[in-house]
């Protein structure tokens, strides 16, 4: 980490919402926001790694009462700056450890956020506080990748995931350790280059599951996709529904 603010630090929080902007599409927006609208019910939802309000802010939108947890500030302001982004409240912290205020009836983490937790260790804390923060009966979703190791022949560690004429994007994999970085290489018009590297740790279905286990929930639902479409072997990634037990 560079700085206090983690990965996400200043530079990389002004231009976040304009290097994601595919994420920030309505077809990209709309269909998590109403599964999680869905699920809250008339409770409370914890955003982990609420970044700047993607989510939040049109859930919030929809008269769902939603706190976030982020360890970045500069993230944290743009979501702040935005409309609607002072009924947000947000605790400063690592989602893994950091207690927000209250009880929730939906906890979530969007867009491969467990993988920013790069240790297997962290990923289970990570679990245990969400059940922490659960109501009984409350529920935890998670929407993150499938690892694309198919993708790898032998002898081989990287994947390109974005080539273009000022852009390009790779993702670098260790099968021992389930250690992985993206980087973003970009290269303005004029000839300036930039590079960035944040690193991950990539997790199994199967492996989230048996963290869900030890934090007392169990699966109750998987997706392919927030539109409910079924999981199966060749799905790149799975939006997934765990449920703490009730007391």
């Amino acid at each position: 980490m560079t700085d206090n603010d983690g990965y996400f630090s200043e530079p990389i929080a002004a231009t976040y919402d304009d290097s994601t902007a595919d994420m920030f599409a309505p077809d990209a927006v709309e269909p998590a926001v109403a599964l999680l609208a869905e699920l809250a019910g008339e409770g409370r939802a914890l955003e982990l790694g609420i970044g700047t309000g993607r989510i939040a802010l049109p859930l919030a939108a929809r008269g769902v009462d939603v706190h976030g947890i982020e360890l970045s500030r500069a993230m944290a302001n743009r979501l702040r700056d935005k409309p609607g982004g002072d009924a947000v409240g947000v605790t400063i912290g690592d989602f893994a450890t950091a207690r927000a205020p209250g009880d929730f009836t939906l906890a979530y983490l969007v867009f491969n956020t467990i993988m920013n937790l790069t240790t297997q260790d962290a990923q289970v804390d990570c679990f245990r506080n969400v059940a922490r923060h659960l109501e009984p009966g409350g529920t935890f979703v998670v929407e993150v990748m499938v690892p694309d190791l198919r993708k790898l022949p032998p002898g081989q560690n990287t994947v390109p995931f974005h080539v273009g004429d000022h852009r390009l994007g790779f993702d670098t994999y260790d099968l021992a350790t389930q250690a992985m970085s993206s980087h973003h290489v970009k290269v303005t018009k004029d000839g300036q280059g930039s590079f960035w590297s944040i690193p991950f740790r990539y997790v199994w279905p199967a492996e989230l599951d048996l963290m869900a286990r030890l934090a007392g929930m169990r699966l109750r639902e998987r997706w392919e996709d927030w539109g409910r479409k079924p999981f199966t072997h060749d799905s790149r990634q799975h939006v997934s529904v765990w449920e703490k037990a009730a007391d």
